[in-house]
């Protein structure tokens, strides 16, 4: 039975992880996001006061 021999199959999982490990992180690292975050301002902003018309 094919399947239970490992040899072909160890190496495919090797150099697979090998892929993976190198190429990869390189490529997920560099991507560039099309909207960058924008950083908050740490004042906390004041509520304006209404203008009741009928008061």
């Amino acid at each position: 039975m094919p399947q239970l021999n490992p040899h072909p199959w160890f190496i495919i999982f090797l150099f697979s992880w090998m892929i993976l490990l190198t190429i990869m992180p390189k490529k997920v690292m560099n991507h560039m996001f099309s909207n960058n975050p924008t950083l908050k301002s740490t004042e906390k902003s004041k509520p304006k006061s209404w203008n009741w018309p009928w008061s």
